[in-house]
């Protein structure tokens, strides 16, 4: 529910121009309710007495807008972009809490369709030995499954399971990373997108991310792993391994020309 404070409210309009839904309106010089709402927040970031807020919401975490302290460089961040990779080699290194606990900062704040706001974090660490086991099960059930549809596809995945048997090192499921973070949500794009400021957080903390399709598979190939996980009813949408990197890459991975049509 939408609070505004009449004291510190001087009916200026910004909060009723900026509503997409229309729930604001100016009344007797005061910004007032009309009905409900998606609850975006837009009136509380625009407003410029600070007379709008969310009782419902985190209002301590509300920061001011700074633009002499803010300013993103266009050639850093695509320098940024360019220069991340996919990583497969990690440190024994444990990553702090503090580091973990921006990465979900950088998830939370992402937007969401109709601001749901229904994406689930799980942050696998300290128990990371416990779940191991139910991802190789459910990579079993994965492979089984593809065997039926599609043996030859099969055949170059059949041996991950026995290699790490008999070398727990040569993990081609987790590579030895120290922390995966799977993201759920209602809407796969959601947490698809959440998944990308994460990386982005990672990057600049210095940790590398692999986006693991193999995990995810078998996640979603075994009902155990779902549940330990505690992903309830929302679907996976992505899967990370994250830890500090044990490789340094000298220069940018070439890629093909955009496929671009300019209208």
């Amino acid at each position: 529910m939408i609070v505004i404070d009449e004291q510190k409210c001087v009916g200026c309009g910004q909060c009723v121009a900026d509503c997409v839904f229309h729930n604001l309106t100016v009344a007797q010089g005061k910004a007032r309710v009309v009905q409900g709402c998606m609850q975006c927040g837009h009136c509380v970031a625009i407003c410029p007495e600070q007379a709008v807020s969310i009782p419902e919401y985190e209002m301590a975490d509300i920061e001011s807008y700074d633009p002499e302290s803010f300013h993103l460089e266009a050639d850093k961040v695509l320098h940024a972009i360019k220069f991340r990779r996919s990583v497969r080699r990690f440190q024994d290194k444990p990553i702090e809490r503090e580091k973990l606990e921006r990465l979900i900062q950088a998830g939370r704040y992402t937007e969401t369709a109709v601001n749901h706001q229904a994406v689930r974090f799980i942050v696998v660490q300290e128990k990371l030995e416990q779940f191991k086991p139910l991802a190789w099960e459910g990579w079993h059930n994965h492979v089984c499954a593809l065997k039926a549809e599609d043996p030859e596809r099969a055949k170059g995945f059949e041996g991950y399971e026995e290699i790490y048997r008999k070398d727990p090192t040569r993990d081609r499921l987790f590579f030895n990373a120290p922390c995966v973070i799977a993201v759920a949500s209602d809407a796969p794009l959601d947490g698809g997108l959440a998944s990308a400021n994460i990386e982005m957080m990672a990057v600049a903390q210095g940790l590398g991310v692999l986006f693991d399709g193999f995990v995810l598979r078998a996640i979603n190939h075994n009902p155990a792993a779902q549940e330990w996980l505690g992903l309830g009813d929302k679907q996976l949408a992505a899967v990370m391994l994250v830890g500090y990197p044990a490789v340094s890459y000298k220069r940018t991975a070439p890629r093909r020309a955009a496929d671009v049509l300019w209208k």
